[in-house]
């Protein structure tokens, strides 16, 4: 059987594990298995043991349950509602000022726990309630949430770029890094989105939004040092890389003791919230590091057999314009990620993409970053955005599916224009990461 052969079949037999309800680390796993065991015999265990071992117990790896660990104590402990309530204040009075809140407050979110569907879940519970009853209107709301929480896995700290950098063997803190200004520039987009809405038909917010956001210089400078824990955490993390100071794990590390110390600054720190938050961590870490092995087996395998190779001649015979080649390597798991989970996507596209990365000449840092961002689109595109059904679930009484829907394109072409504007001018991704050399 012939490398290519041998791949489509084993493609087709894990979309089969994967419709049969398998766990997709499972369903994984027993495909490299059987791969292994077709092509090399009893005499692979010993390669399937030494990759998983290997990939298990690098260093890089930590980074991943550190930062899961630190989401999941500022989260559990209750001091977002710090965050909430200072981000309210500081905005102050302006027309449509809740849907510039909600995107702010996705912002600060996002840098503190790296989860769309948290961050959608707890604007669904907390933000969309508050704007339906105020006189906001209810699709650009939702489209403003989705929009907002989906900054989550692009501003680090991200799991997905830990995750993107260990598949593709690229520079962790480089990916983190480089997430900073295109997380910027997206929510600057989506404020300039709702504005051009805003002037089209000004009944969509209203005129009046007497609140404690107007409260006096104090009341803001108060706010502001309220905040002042959660920025010493965003630069335990991303000013401690960024100064050369720390790796991605040590940064990962002093990230988790800032968001102890913070919970105790609050008090909001207890035994059991920590035993809580360490189950949880530890459950989804499990989960996330079984996959990565998994992949990094998948493209060890894929060498091995030689579809690489084939894989590289096949794009190199292709003679396309490495733009060309570019959007057509974003458009397939724009379409394909509308249909199944992003993370089973990731799994099998990143190894394939990894050597075309390579051939094509691409900055890696660039290219996977913008790869990241087409993942967050998987989280909003109908009809299997999961993010949409998390906030679909989170105010099942004030929206209906079909308005979720609705509300997910306009927000959606939003990232897709910032993918444009950070093709046309790659330093928004790139000159950040280039400060770490």
């Amino acid at each position: 059987m012939s490398s290519t052969l041998a791949l489509t079949v084993g493609l087709l037999a894990l979309v089969g594990l994967l419709l049969t309800g398998v766990p997709i680390y499972l369903g994984f796993l027993l495909l490299n298995g059987a791969g292994i065991w077709y092509f090399f015999g009893s005499s692979g265990a010993g390669l399937f043991v030494n990759s998983v071992v290997d990939s298990l117990t690098s260093l890089n790896m930590t980074t991943i349950p550190l930062f899961v660990l630190m989401g999941e104590i500022l989260f559990r402990s209750g001091a977002v509602e710090v965050v909430f309530d200072s981000v309210d204040r500081m905005i102050g009075r302006m027309r449509g000022r809740l849907y510039v809140f909600t995107i702010a407050l996705s912002t600060v979110f996002g840098a503190l726990c790296g989860s769309a569907v948290a961050v959608v879940a707890l604007l669904g519970r907390s933000v969309l309630p508050i704007m339906h009853k105020r006189g906001y209107d209810i699709k650009l709301s939702a489209a403003v949430i989705q929009g907002g929480a989906s900054l989550a896995p692009i501003i680090p700290p991200s799991l997905m770029a830990v995750i993107i950098g260990s598949m593709a063997n690229v520079s962790i803190s480089g990916l983190l890094v480089a997430g900073i200004l295109p997380g910027l520039l997206l929510a600057g987009l989506s404020i300039t989105y709702v504005y051009w809405m805003l002037w089209r038909d000004p009944g969509l917010a209203p005129r009046e939004d007497a609140s404690s956001a107007g409260s006096p210089r104090t009341g803001r400078l108060r706010a502001l040092l309220n905040l002042l824990p959660f920025l010493f955490i965003i630069f335990s993390v991303m000013g401690l890389m960024l100064l050369g100071i720390a790796t991605p794990s040590e940064s990962a590390a002093t990230g988790v003791v800032g968001s102890i110390v913070t919970a105790a600054y609050y008090r909001k720190l207890s035994l059991r919230m920590l035993r809580e938050s360490i189950a949880s961590a530890t459950r989804i870490s499990t989960m996330i590091l079984i996959i990565v092995a998994a992949s990094i087996l998948f493209g060890q395998l894929l060498a091995f057999t030689g579809a690489t190779t084939d894989l590289v001649n096949w794009v190199t015979k292709l003679d396309v314009h490495p733009q060309i080649m570019f959007w057509l390597l974003m458009v397939v798991p724009f379409i394909i990620c509308m249909f199944i989970d992003q993370l089973a996507f990731m799994l099998v596209a990143i190894p394939l993409y990894a050597p075309v990365v390579s051939t094509m000449g691409y900055d890696p840092i660039w290219f996977w970053t913008q790869f990241s961002i087409n993942m967050t689109l998987a989280s909003l595109t109908p009809p299997f955005g999961y993010t949409m059904y998390a906030l679909r679930a989170a105010a099942p009484d004030l929206i209906t599916l079909k308005q979720v829907f609705d509300a997910s394109w306009p927000i959606t072409w939003v990232f897709v224009i910032g993918m444009v504007v950070m093709t046309a001018v790659p330093g928004i991704i790139t000159i950040v990461p280039q400060l770490l050399k």
